[in-house]
């Protein structure tokens, strides 16, 4: 069984948040995201049936079966071993606030001209790979990501699967964006960000990633008909997110406004996943609702 529930009942959900895109008509925007747009809250439940499996498995397996036909779990990249994963990483330290160097385009990718889609956050790239992987000739893929050891880790996934699609650059997106965009031969016509560092403390509110620069440098870089599509399992940092967003409205459109079929809640969130994968977090967040379901469902059996 599956429902949806109010976002204060739903701790550990994932906002599949606000596609907007640049004044454009629908059938300008290309498959396969003609169909996305803006944010939603859903809970995965399961059925009794289903309960004695979630015993049995961790968030971790979950994702290694979703992501099973990229074949990674035999490759295995000596210079970084095994990654432990730092949750939240500063990027105002000064280390980070260098602008990264911007690749040869022309030797990252076999066709520069293809449109690109950037991914800021990438984690450890099995998203962005899985959306490579199927569409080699439709465009480009680039990975910005602030943990150096999940950028060399992808990076080596990358050439061990032999793509020439995909790139993944260690950098703070904030600071190099614009920089690496401006370089880029094609069109930008995708930028996505999911599931950010949150960064709870209001103190630290100044780190995370989207703040009016940033949110400025990809408007002004997307071209007519470019989209964005935002993700987040903290409902404060969705909310934080489209409000920096929306501010934009005067560039920009929500997709729904365009076309009338999606699926949204009365809010305008999104009821599915318009990219045919779920992140790592988002599995790791539905996993958790799931968790909490299960329990509950025990108590009340």
């Amino acid at each position: 069984m599956f429902s949806a529930v109010p976002t204060s009942l739903c701790p550990n959900v994932v906002q599949k948040f606000l596609l907007i895109t640049p004044l454009a008509v629908a059938s300008s925007l290309p498959p396969p995201f003609r169909h996305l747009r803006r944010p939603h809250c859903t809970i995965t439940f399961c059925s009794p049936s289903a309960v004695t499996e979630l015993q049995e498995i961790r968030s971790p397996e979950l994702v290694a079966r979703e992501y099973a036909d990229l074949n990674l779990s035999d490759k295995f990249c000596k210079e970084v071993g095994h990654v432990r994963i730092r949750q939240h990483v500063n990027p105002l330290r000064s280390s980070l606030m260098i602008p990264a160097e911007v690749p040869d385009w022309n030797e990252v990718y076999e066709d520069v001209k293809l449109p690109l889609m950037v991914d800021i956050g990438s984690g450890s790239g099995r998203f962005l790979m899985w959306l490579a992987k199927r569409n080699p000739t439709f465009r480009n893929y680039l990975g910005l990501e602030i943990r150096p050891k999940l950028v060399t880790r992808a990076n080596y996934w990358v050439n061990e699967l032999a793509m020439r699609n995909i790139h993944f650059v260690f950098t703070n997106a904030t600071i190099s964006f614009k920089q690496l965009i401006s370089t880029y031969p094609g069109p930008l016509m995708f930028v996505s960000i999911l599931c950010p560092d949150p960064h709870f403390k209001k103190k630290h509110h100044k780190r995370r990633v989207v703040q009016k620069p940033l949110v400025e440098s990809v408007v002004d870089s997307l071209m007519p008909g470019g989209q964005v599509f935002i993700q987040s399992d903290v409902v404060e940092v969705a909310i934080d997110m489209r409000k920096y967003f929306d501010a934009k409205l005067d560039k920009l459109v929500h997709v729904n406004s365009i076309d009338t079929n999606m699926l949204c809640d009365t809010e305008g969130w999104l009821l599915n996943n318009p990219l045919g994968i779920r992140t790592e977090r988002e599995i790791h967040a539905e996993y958790e609702g799931a968790r909490i379901y299960r329990r509950m469902y025990q108590k009340r059996s």
